[in-house]
């Protein structure tokens, strides 16, 4: 299994959070939500910043005066702002709150939806652990902070801008020395901020190598058990793990040093005017009150800075997250309908054209997988292809159904080029049976649905009838009610193909693709199945990629290709009396019984 970090999406380190501001497109469709957020936002920041000049107003008019009138005065407008306070928090907690969860789950859904638009060349490039950390860990983050964060960060910035003003209103003089030591504050955090970022970027990344590791060796659990490959895997893992922790600790402890310093400088700031502002009361040049209200504004300001510095950590994380995700959102699939797509003609043919093709594949631009293949399949016709691993069998099937485009050459189905039409088009007029049917975690009346939604559940059970895969499933605890598990794990081989070819048989397509559909079955099975198909391929083109003989042997043609070129074509008899690759294939991937295996059987028996 291999663990490098993918290289196919860009890992640039987040350089500042403007990423997050990347995310406002997302809340137009809430631009109400929004602005009623925003006045609550300001209301408690302001109602907040009120209870400065309240304390002024106890200390010099109620305290100051000796008058327990006054008091009761300054005490009443002290629990209105209070009221006030606690409605807008309530109130802007709420609706920045909305807003957080909806618009996460909007960038969920649009991330998903792009993700199933990307071409099979982006996945073939690209660990699948990789993708799903981004739709999970990265969105989990992002919804932590586009939440509750982001909303706190702005409090907190209202509250240090609004405290910076009041400071001025309330003592000029002691808001200038304030101002002079803020470079030092601020120099510091935004050296060590910088720290942040680059680590912040890099542990999600290690996040999701973690997570890329973890897909790979639960999907394919039972070739680590079978191969006793468990302790090694323990031992990758613990170094992916401890890897992540590393980064996260180095992260963590930047995080840490900044918010410290920022309140050491802050603080620090607040005594030394403390000290200053407390000799001009001695003096007579400041009442108790205005000093009072300075302090309270000047421990808002504090506190806000510090605050500031552990809420930007979280939002350089949350930028970060969102970085990885306006990535997938700005990855344009390769494969695209054009702007004004041509129709298939009706009634469907089922022809088929390759003209001067050739093709590589994006992780091996060095080795044509197809050069210069010319061919045409006419409608109704039964192709085979024969030929050594490699030999660009599957990759006929790959452009067939545009999971690439070819490097050069064209392409027709029913005398349209294929990169004229809609892709969707194109494949709902074929069908392919894979050597490895995918069934997927639901039941069998959805897997053998599986693209035809509008099919009745009559139609179901009569294709699983046609695939002989009824025997089986109404022998499952709940029939085709019954989960088939992740995979098709609750199914043998066999019946995971037998769902497959149901499915096919469903579509009712006007091309088969057959990859050796019937490799996984057991004899008895295969009979079923094998003349199921062969009444479905009855009036209908079918291209199979043969392993077997007795497949070749109904074929009405039979192509042999070897490193993406056609080395021959025509019946089985007459490539048998040729010699070449078809005779030498034949001999040892075929093993025809008559001329290889009850020979030896003899020989043995001597």
């Amino acid at each position: 299994m291999r663990h490098e970090p993918s290289d196919s999406i860009n890992r640039p380190g987040t350089r500042k959070l403007g990423s997050l501001m990347r995310l406002l497109r997302f809340t137009r469709p809430y631009v109400r939500h929004l602005a009623a957020a925003v006045v609550a936002l300001l209301i408690a920041a302001g109602s907040v910043l009120a209870f400065g000049q309240v304390i002024r107003v106890v200390v010099d008019s109620g305290l100051g005066t000796g008058s327990a009138e006054a008091l009761n005065r300054s005490l009443l407008l002290f629990l209105g702002v209070v009221v006030l306070t606690a409605a807008s928090v309530m109130a802007r907690s709420y609706l920045l709150n909305w807003i957080g969860e909806r618009v996460v789950a909007d960038i969920r859904k649009a991330v998903f939806d792009r993700v199933l638009e990307l071409d099979v060349g982006f996945f073939e490039v690209t660990r699948a652990g990789e993708v799903i950390s981004r739709l999970t860990s990265d969105t989990a983050l992002l919804q932590v902070v586009v939440g509750s964060t982001l909303a706190m960060a702005l409090r907190t910035s209202l509250l240090m801008l609004g405290g910076l003003a009041m400071l001025a209103v309330t003592s000029p003089g002691l808001t200038g020395l304030v101002l002079i030591g803020l470079p030092a504050v601020i120099g510091p955090a935004w050296f060590l901020g910088r720290r942040v970022r680059k680590l912040s970027r890099s542990s999600q990344d290690r996040i999701a190598d973690v997570g890329a590791y973890v897909d790979e060796v639960i999907h394919g659990i039972r070739t680590v058990q079978a191969f006793c490959h468990e302790p090694l895997d323990r031992r990758h893992y613990g170094d992916q793990v401890e890897s992540a922790f590393n980064v996260a600790l180095s992260r963590s402890l930047t995080s840490a040093v900044l918010s410290g310093t920022a309140t050491l400088l802050t603080f620090g700031a607040i005594g030394v005017v403390l000290w200053i502002g407390g000799h001009q009361v001695l003096a007579g040049t400041l009442s108790g009150g205005e000093l009072s209200a300075f302090l309270f504004y000047a421990v808002v300001v504090a506190g806000a800075v510090g605050s500031l510095s552990d809420l930007i950590g979280q939002l350089l994380r949350g930028a970060g997250a969102s970085e990885r995700l306006m990535e997938l959102l700005e990855i344009r699939p390769a494969i695209l309908p054009p702007a004004e797509p041509e129709s298939l003609p009706l009634p469907p043919r089922g022809q088929i054209e390759f003209q001067g093709v050739r093709f590589v594949y994006p992780a091996r631009p060095e080795t044509p997988a197809l050069s210069d293949l010319t061919l045409t399949v006419e409608p109704g016709e039964r192709l085979a292809l024969v030929g050594p691993s490699g030999a660009g069998k599957t990759t006929l099937f790959q452009l067939l159904l545009r999971f690439y485009d070819p490097s050069a050459g064209v392409i027709r189905f029913d005398g349209v080029d294929i990169r004229h039409l809609d892709p969707k088009d194109l494949r709902g007029r074929l069908s392919l049976v894979p050597q490895d049917p995918v069934i997927f975690g639901a039941d069998a009346w959805e897997n053998i649905r599986y693209g035809m939604e509008s099919a009745s559940d009559a139609d179901v059970r009569r294709a699983a009838e046609a695939a002989h895969a009824v025997e089986f499933l109404d022998r499952l605890p709940k029939g085709f009610d019954t989960y088939l598990g992740e995979r098709g794990v609750r199914l043998s081989g066999g019946e995971r193909q037998r769902i497959a070819i149901a499915r096919t048989i469903l579509r009712n397509p006007t091309l088969l693709l057959l990859d050796e559909a019937t490799s996984a079955l057991d004899a008895e099975s295969e009979r079923l199945v094998q003349d199921a198909l062969e009444t479905l391929m009855q009036g209908r083109t079918s291209i199979v990629i043969a392993h077997r003989l007795a497949t070749v042997r109904n074929a009405d043609r039979i192509l042999v290709l070897d490193q993406g070129r056609i080395v021959a074509s025509g019946r089985h008899e007459q490539l048998m009396s040729q010699g070449g690759l078809y005779a030498r294939l034949a001999s040892l991937q075929f093993q025809e019984p008559e001329a290889i295996v009850r020979p030896r059987l003899r020989a043995a028996a001597n």
